[in-house]
Parts: structure tokens; C-alpha cells; sequence
């Protein structure tokens, strides 16, 4: 019995999404990827359902950038709660230890938060999709086990204090791929001396992307079928570090037939965006004068 073809229109583009609360990234994707009947579909960097805002949505051979974006700095707005830690480092989980909260100062956060600026090492949660063994750990988590996790490195650009009280703190972070926004919030939580939590998260920058270029689902389903294409941003949207490389027509034939081609007048070396007649066509490789498809696009 052969395969059962998807279902669906041949889009391409990229969808900024305002992810809402209490829905995983995926259930989020499904229901855009069904709104726009779009036949190939795949969302960048995971939001837990606690989580809101920036979830970019890839439709089509835009798919093939999705990885240069899930390396992309991001940027958070979160709410830390004090005084209690919990399974899961966020307020779904159970609650395991309460102490008393300090009094807090500007100075006193300021100090703290100075802490975990830069290159630092963070020990993944148990409660992530990491796997170890081939499970993923919030598989294990639930079922009570508690496995050995390596740190990390990753890299806080910036973190601020946008307001504090006597029990929370909001901070605006933009970190490295890889970040734990929970592990951080515990971390911060434990250097105070009384514990802490993600009570709110809200993601509001995804490289070159903002929140406020994205689209509520709710936004979208009243949107009719010619605005909602309208919302959808070109592939090379996603890559504004790659420089660009206009190539005549017949090299770009070469290229797209998965060819090498010969181009002496590209002396630098590294990633290109590739166009031909303006027409954004996939990315190459230059080494070498020569020019070696890497991700080629095809937009039947």
C-alpha cells in the first residue's frame, strides 16, 4: 500500500506567531499550519505551554532555514517568583522547598543579576526535551527518576530588572541558544538565598524577529485568505547575516541541479544568499571561487 500524500497548498514563507498561553508549540503550529492549509509547516525553538509570545512558524521550503533561526540569539520577558522552588522550576510544578525572601533593593538585584551576565554554565532541567539514553528527560522526570545532566555553556548578552516587588522580579533577558530561562530563574532564586521559580514567560525576540511584527491565532482566523498570505514574510527574511550573491540565470540553473559551478569574480569565502533576476534561490557555499549548493531552494 503505498504512501498517503499530505494534504495541503504549496506555501512559502515564514509566519510570526504570538504563541497564547496553556498550548504547546506544537498544537500551535497544527492550528496555523490548518488555517493557512499549508502542506509542509515546522515552528523554531520550542515554547513550553506556561510560555507566550514569539514562535516563528515555517512554511514550505522556508522549512529549510529554520535551523540558522533556532541558533539565533532570543530574547525573554519573565517573571520570577521567590521564595519557593518547585519540580518543575515553573508555577506547574509541585512545590518543594519555601523560604523566607530577603529584603530586596535595586542595588541588591542589580548585584545579583551581574552574577550571570556573559559565558556561564547551566545545568539543564530535568523537566526538558534533552534526552539521555534515548529518553527525553521530563519522560524520566515524571516517572520520578533523577539523572546526572553535564552543564552547559551558554551566553546571557543582557538581563535587567524592569520591576521588582517584595515576592517577584521581572526580568528581560537575551541569551544564547540553549538557554534555560527555569534553570536561570532557580539560579537566581538560590543565589538570594530563598529559592525561585518561572511564574510568567514571554518570549519577545527571536533574532531579527520581534513580537511585534506577530499575529495572534485569533488575529489570523479573522483574516481572509489573501490577508492571511499577506502576513507570510520571504525565506531570506531569516538570514540578514548571509550576504548576497546575484548570480546570471544559467549559473543559477547549474546551482539548482545541485551543480558546483566555477566563480572566480566571488573571492570571499563562508555562506551566501543566492539570487538570480532578484529572486531569493537557496544558500551556497563560496570556497575556493567555486560555488556549492547548500540549501537549495524549490519553490513548485
Amino acid at each position: 500500500m503505498g504512501r498517503v500524500r499530505k494534504k495541503g497548498r504549496h506555501l512559502h514563507g515564514i509566519l510570526l506567531l504570538d504563541k497564547r498561553l496553556g498550548v504547546s508549540s506544537n498544537r500551535a503550529l497544527q492550528e496555523v499550519r490548518r488555517l493557512f492549509d499549508a502542506k509542509k509547516a515546522g515552528h523554531t525553538g520550542t515554547l513550553d505551554p506556561l510560555a507566550t509570545g514569539l514562535l516563528p512558524v515555517c512554511f514550505g521550503e522556508a522549512t529549510k532555514v529554520s535551523a540558522y533561526l533556532l541558533n539565533d540569539d532570543k530574547r525573554y520577558q519573565t517573571v520570577v517568583q521567590l521564595g519557593s522552588t518547585t519540580d518543575t522550576a515553573d508555577s506547574e510544578g509541585k512545590i518543594l522547598t519555601t523560604a523566607a525572601i530577603p529584603e530586596l533593593s535595586r542595588e541588591i538585584i542589580q548585584h545579583c543579576l551581574s552574577q550571570f551576565l556573559g559565558e556561564i554554565e547551566q545545568v539543564p532541567p530535568m523537566y526538558s526535551a534533552l534526552k539521555h539514553q534515548g529518553k527525553k528527560l521530563y519522560e524520566l522526570a515524571r516517572a520520578g527518576e533523577v539523572v546526572e545532566r553535564k552543564p552547559r555553556k551558554i551566553t546571557i548578552h543582557q538581563l535587567e530588572c524592569v520591576a521588582f516587588d517584595e515576592q517577584t522580579l521581572t526580568l528581560d533577558v537575551l541569551c544564547s541558544k540553549g538557554t534555560y530561562i527555569r534553570t536561570l530563574a532557580e539560579d537566581i532564586g538560590k543565589y538570594l538565598g530563598c529559592g525561585g521559580y518561572v511564574k510568567a514567560l514571554r518570549r519577545t525576540e527571536t533574532g531579527c524577529f520581534s513580537l511585534e511584527s506577530a499575529y495572534t491565532l485569533e488575529q489570523l482566523q479573522a483574516m481572509n485568505d489573501s490577508e492571511l498570505l499577506s502576513c507570510l514574510q520571504s525565506c531570506d527574511i531569516a538570514l540578514p547575516s548571509l550576504p548576497k550573491l546575484e548570480v546570471p540565470e544559467l549559473i543559477a540553473q547549474r546551482l539548482l541541479q545541485g551543480q558546483r559551478v566555477l566563480f572566480p569574480e566571488c573571492i570571499e569565502s563562508g555562506q551566501v544568499r543566492l539570487y538570480a533576476k532578484q529572486v531569493f534561490l537557496g544558500i551556497v557555499e563560496v570556497s575556493a571561487g567555486k560555488l556549492i549548493p547548500k540549501r537549495i531552494f524549490n519553490y513548485q
